[in-house]
């Protein structure tokens, strides 16, 4: 059972991820919502929506992404009401990172690290419609990272993560 899971914003999988571990913090990607708030925009408001997403999202307390965030919706509400609904959709998962250590919120707002390995893998497995086993992605994650064709950095924070040596016999096994 995970501690904590970060997902796009996908209906479906956070609903199957609910059905599977029922309480398991989701955090959704805040990249993604951004970019979400955006659609809902015209580009005249861009800048501004930016620069008030960004200081909401990156404050430095949970208590001051709370005010700001009610600060955004307020301001949206009156300027244009679908980017504070937008908002208002993601719920409490676009800020589970604040349950985490501060150290490591810069990894949990974002499933780009994700992202990257997702986009290599489907690079890799194009011509090939599936893996034929689990054992197979292993294996392809692992010669993958070996060659250096992928690289992964260090989840920020590492050092504070409560289940770390859980997460290392995991890796080994895997390997």
């Amino acid at each position: 059972r995970p501690a904590f899971v970060i997902v796009d914003g996908a209906p479906g999988l956070e609903q199957a991820l609910a059905a599977v571990w029922e309480g398991v913090p989701l955090q959704r990607g805040t990249v993604h919502k951004h970019r979400n708030l955006l659609a809902h925009a015209p580009k005249r408001l861009y800048d501004a929506i930016t620069a008030d997403y960004t200081d909401m999202i990156y404050a430095a307390t949970a208590e001051e992404i709370e005010e700001r965030r009610q600060a955004f919706l307020r301001k949206w509400r009156l300027r244009h009401r679908a980017v504070a609904d937008s908002l208002e959709e993601a719920g409490e998962a676009l800020f589970a990172f604040t349950t985490l250590p501060s150290s490591q919120w810069k990894s949990a707002r974002t499933t780009n690290a994700i992202e990257r390995l997702h986009e290599e893998f489907k690079r890799r497995i194009k011509t090939q419609t599936v893996l034929p086993s689990a054992a197979t992605a292993a294996m392809l994650f692992w010669a993958l990272l070996a060659s250096g064709q992928i690289t992964m950095r260090k989840v920020d924070g590492w050092k504070t993560l409560t289940q770390a040596s859980a997460a290392k016999e995991t890796i080994d096994l895997a390997a």
